[in-house]
């Protein structure tokens, strides 16, 4: 582990100092689990780019013209009303 030198405002000292108290672990333990959640959380909700999406899926379509598949499927649904 590396070691990283913060500075914080004194009611986000507090209040880390509290909350760490409360769990029973050491105050950089938290700070450590709330950076790995954050990290997690960012990486889960990062979605590729349209172009990108486009470009790995492009092609994956084997069952003949997607266009007249989906008309198909469509008149199954019946007329529009």
């Amino acid at each position: 582990m590396r070691r990283t030198l913060i500075t914080l405002d004194a009611d986000d000292k507090a209040w880390l100092d509290h909350e760490a108290r409360l769990r029973h672990i050491p105050m950089t333990e938290l700070v450590r689990q709330a950076i790995r959640d954050y990290r997690l959380r960012e990486e889960s909700l990062s979605r590729p780019t349209l172009q990108t999406a486009l470009a790995e899926t492009s092609g994956i379509w084997r069952n003949g013209d997607g266009l007249t598949y989906q008309q198909r499927l469509r008149d199954e649904w019946g007329p529009a009303g």
